[in-house]
């Protein structure tokens, strides 16, 4: 029988509550699983600004460890009270972070953060998770065992921070490796390059650990556990009457992900796309196996179209402005060049006879001007950015073929005085956007929601 690829996330490992949480729904399936975790709550960020730290004073080391080393004595007490299996998996945990402390050390040292050691040290927010929860349910006699990437060949194209799996290797030494029936316990967010070493799978790419490992398993679902209930019409915390949306397609899933919906990573239906291989989100707080929303291959059509309203507003747009930058042959490759040379990604490109506009996230726009500001080329006469933006978006399969869903949107914010700085209809086969200002974003959000889905 295939093994169900089950995911946990950071969100579910808040506290004890939701580690109990965790185990009773692990005990529901009363199977065989392979389970996949993020890092606790926090831990990825604490890492992240630790690294830093580290780079300018060597005291920070310790009061990093000792910091993690607590947070997690306090779990093994909660859940591990038998002194000797007490004992025992605190000595794992400090092997563990003694593994830590060397790298810490390292970048102390060398007076820097190469790519590999920095992918190397945020990975170990997922390894202290997988070897405590493993742990955990061993104490609960259930036959679990710790299945680390550099152990069971999952590998990947070696790019670090954001890598991608490399399926042709990795199939076959995975199966292999999580073949016996017991719980598996793997650490997402990262595999390892074919040179064995560390590589990110992105910010949030435990989900796409997952979903990979669904792929090379032939897993009949992959059930995703979250503390919210599944995909709604618009986020409740700005729409409290917003409803629950019980299927979507991969597409869908991967279209509101992209414009800001936080239920799954952006690349998470990406390894499934060609397999028919369901992803289940559930309620974690709610007892039963029964999915909160359903994304499969399937291309459901309703009366209304639009399935939900989504925002991001982690956006930035920079300008090229010129009489002829959009016919001008090579602008767009020589600029696009440029960014890519120094990672970072273009969200959108819309383009004029005279402007460019392309769309970054916030973060990236103080570096992409100062980059682009020693460009040379006499059809770029300035060169703008502008921070603080928001992407509102409709979702939905026949957003193309059913009239009338720009001229909603656009009566919505209008009737809210809601300044339209730009809007795409066709880009995609499922989703439409417009951009705003970030202040206007929540009234934006109930205005295209109400639209559609109450004035019926």
């Amino acid at each position: 029988m295939n093994k169900i690829v089950v995911k946990f996330g950071g969100s579910n490992l808040k506290d004890e509550q939701g580690i109990t949480w965790i185990t009773q729904r692990v005990k529901e399936y009363n199977s065989p699983l392979i389970i996949v975790v993020s890092a606790f709550f926090g831990i990825t960020n604490f890492l992240t600004d630790g690294i830093e730290k580290v780079l300018q004073n060597s005291e920070e080391i310790q009061a990093i460890l000792s910091r993690i080393r607590n947070k997690k004595h306090k779990t093994i007490d909660y859940f591990i009270q038998e002194n000797e299996d007490n004992l025992k998996v605190k000595a794992l945990l400090d092997i563990r972070l003694g593994e830590l402390e060397k790298f810490l050390k390292g970048i102390n040292y060398i007076g820097d953060i190469p790519d590999f050691i920095s992918d190397k040290v945020l990975s170990y927010g997922e390894r202290l998770s997988s070897l405590l929860l493993t742990q955990i349910l061993q104490s609960m006699g259930i036959e679990a065992q710790e299945a680390l990437p550099e152990d069971i060949g999952f590998y990947t194209d070696g790019e670090h921070g954001n890598a991608t799996i490399d399926f042709e290797i990795s199939t076959p030494l995975v199966r292999e490796s999580l073949k016996e029936d017991k719980v598996y316990i793997i650490p997402g967010f990262y595999g390892m390059s074919q040179s064995n070493k560390v590589t990110l799978l992105g910010r949030g790419g435990s989900d796409y650990s997952a979903a990979g490992l669904a792929k090379m398993m032939g897993a009949p679902s992959l059930d995703i556990w979250k503390d919210v209930s599944g995909y709604r019409t618009a986020d409740p915390k700005i729409v409290p009457s917003s409803l629950g949306i019980a299927e979507l397609s991969y597409q869908e899933a991967a279209e509101l992900s992209y414009f800001g919906a936080k239920i799954l990573h952006p690349r998470t239906v990406e390894p499934l796309l060609e397999t028919s291989i369901p992803i289940r989100i559930f309620n974690i707080e709610e007892e039963g196996l029964s999915p909160k929303s359903q994304i499969t291959d399937h291309r459901i059509i309703n009366d209304r179209v639009i399935k939900s309203v989504t925002y991001s507003n982690d956006f930035a747009i920079l300008r090229l402005e010129g009489p002829g930058v959009g016919v001008k042959h090579g602008i767009l490759a020589d600029v696009t060049g440029l960014l890519n040379d120094n990672k970072i990604n273009i969200k959108s490109v819309v383009t004029s006879q005279t402007v460019i506009n392309i769309y970054l996230e916030s973060g990236d726009l103080d570096q992409a001007l100062e980059i682009l500001g020693k460009l040379k080329n006499s059809a770029i006469t300035k060169i703008t950015g502008e921070d603080k933006q928001t992407l509102v978006a409709v979702v939905g399969h026949g957003i193309k073929d059913k009239p009338g869903i720009a001229m909603t949107m656009i009566a919505a914010l209008s009737d809210q005085n809601i300044n339209i700085k730009n809007i795409a209809l066709g880009a995609s086969d499922v989703a439409s956007y417009l951009v705003i200002d970030n202040e206007d974003k929540i009234n934006a959000v109930k205005a295209i929601h109400e639209a559609f889905f109450t004035q019926r």
